[in-house]
Parts: C-alpha cells; structure tokens; sequence
C-alpha cells in the first residue's frame, strides 16, 4: 500500500485509521462530506466528496491502489430511504470507481449486526448466516452493501470486509456518549437478566484491523472475499462494564431491570406510533435495542488472527483508563 484512499476518513474510525496509515509510510486521501482542515498535511489531502457523488469518487479515486470504505450511516432509526442512499447504493458507487480506477484492494468496514437475528450468539464465527429478518434498515443495509463488497472480489479487486463490534474509545460520537447522557438522565434499565456477554472493539484496535486487512490484500491476498469478526482479548459482561464506567465518572449504577418481553413490545409499539405520527428523533425504545442489550453476541476472532495476524494492541484495561482520563477532561 503506497497511496490509500479513507471514505469516512473524518470520522471516529477513519481518523484512527488515516493514523495509523500515516505510521505505515501511506499517503492517505481522506474523502467526506466535510471539510477536515486538521487532518491535512504533507501525507494527507482531503477530498470534500459525498459517496452518492459516483464522478466525484471516481476522480478522489485516481492514483489509488487501496481504498478504506469506511463511511456509512450508522444508528437503528430514521428513513430507510437515507440508509439505502448511503450504505447501498453509495458502497456501489465505491466499488464502481474502485473499478474505474484500478484500485486493486477494497477493504469494507461492516458490522456483526448483518448476522444477528434476535437470539444469543456464543463465540460466533465466520460461517454464521446473514440474518433473515433484521430489525433496523442499518442491519439491512450494511448486509446488502457487505454482500456486494466481497461479491465483487476478483484478481483484479481484492475486498474482504472488517466486522468490528461495539467501538469505543476516547472522542467516541456515538456509543459511550448516548450512554452517558441516558445514565445521567436515570432513563436507562437493564433489560433481561443482566447477566448478557458482549464483544467490544477499542477503536485503535479496529483500524489496526484494517491495516492488517489491507496488507493482506497487498501480499498473499488470503483474505480476499473474506468477512472477519473483530474484538478484544475477552467480551465483558455489557452491563458490569457499563456500570463500571458509570462508577468512574460519578453516575449512579444502573440496577432496575425490564423483562425483555415487556421492551421488546414497548418497542414494536413505540416504532408504530414513531412512524405513523411521524414523530421526529428516535423512539426511547426499538425492538432491536430491546434485543442488543439484553442478549449475549460475542464472536471467535480465530479467523482474523490466523489469516490477518490481528491480535488486540490495547486491552480492555488501557483502553478504558485513556478513554476514562479523556472524559473526566472534558
């Protein structure tokens, strides 16, 4: 890898990524559809291109022999129609001016959302099928835009696709801060038993992955075509964990518990009544929430560290001391 091109590359796994890209000698293209004025240097250009702009990608693209699509809309709720725009047809749109250009690697950020479907997932691996029915257009999505990455494997493209689960870690815009503000509101519950195991990701770790994926592709190209689970040294416990961190920051732990049969409904009703009124935001509960927090998904990484050589550079423990320390500053 020499020139690489990171859709998303302003984000929180992109700039961890352009990071770590920049250590490997790359030049790094970051595309968004903003403008990352503290990101460039000598080793970086910032491209300000939306993935629905198919032109636009195709010039970002010139020169480029690996691209990092990183970029998609995350979250569980909002128009289905905003969520194919972007994480389909705009992963399309990649792959098309990957093609164009003769990018010969692709390497897609995914999710383990595309395989989970409702029930308790126990050191999952590789072979799981996709999910027949996934509660949330961002599951939905990101199934379709993964198939479509690593169909498009060929001698001439390279792809594989990276499933990291649960990212966290300091300047975190999603996960850790919608926990802290439903802990400190008091509006959050233990759904089930409490007793679930989850996989996390510390985001430093996932961009390794995906450097380690890219050079995959670059040598033995074992990887090509391939899906690979990403995680730490060991899932956690989600509610211990979360507690934990609340303890840290002088939130009171959580300690209420809802039967999951009583979320699950408060959530399918309150989805209805969202879309019927159509009630800007997102409801306080959904169906896939309800199941997310209250069942176990955890996965092997086996498959990422015999074929990618992926093993966790930060532990669970040094990643919540620096993400804990950048919290309690800010």
């Amino acid at each position: 890898m020499k020139r690489v091109a990171v859709t998303g590359g302003g984000g929180f796994i992109g700039r961890a990524l352009v990071a770590q890209l920049i250590d490997k000698g790359c030049s790094v293209v970051v595309i968004g559809r903003r403008h990352y004025p503290d990101l460039e240097s000598s080793e970086v250009q910032c491209v300000q291109v939306d993935i629905s702009d198919g032109t636009g990608l195709r010039q970002a693209f010139q020169g480029v022999d690996t691209v990092f699509h990183v970029a998609a809309k995350a979250g569980i709720w909002g128009d289905p129609g905003d969520y194919l725009a972007i994480n389909v047809a705009g992963t399309q749109r990649v792959i098309d001016a990957c093609r164009y250009n003769r990018v010969n690697r692709l390497v897609y950020t995914s999710t383990p959302s595309v395989v989970f479907d409702g029930t308790d997932i126990i050191d999952g691996n590789e072979e799981l099928p996709y999910a027949d029915r996934p509660l949330c257009a961002y599951a939905k999505t990101k199934i379709a835009a993964e198939r479509m990455v690593l169909t498009a494997n060929s001698n001439s493209l390279k792809t594989c696709a990276i499933r990291p689960h649960l990212v966290w870690g300091p300047d975190d815009p999603h996960l850790i801060p919608r926990l802290i503000e439903r802990g400190m509101s008091g509006t959050l519950r233990i759904i089930g038993s409490g007793s679930n195991i989850v996989d996390i990701s510390y985001v430093e770790n996932v961009a390794f992955a995906h450097v380690l994926a890219g050079e995959n592709l670059t040598h033995s190209g074992s990887g090509a075509g391939q899906s690979y689970f990403i995680g730490q040294e060991r899932p956690v416990k989600l509610w211990e964990w979360v507690n934990e961190m609340y303890r840290e920051l002088g939130i009171a732990p959580i300690t209420r518990k809802v039967p999951l049969f009583v979320a699950y409904t408060i959530g399918w009703l309150l989805e209805g009544v969202y879309r019927l009124a159509k009630i800007a935001g997102e409801p306080p509960m959904t169906r896939f929430v309800a199941l997310q927090l209250s069942r176990s998904h955890y996965f092997s990484h086996h498959k990422a560290a015999q074929e990618l050589g992926y093993r966790p550079r930060i532990s669970i423990a040094e990643g919540q001391d620096r993400m804990l320390t950048a919290l309690k500053k800010s």
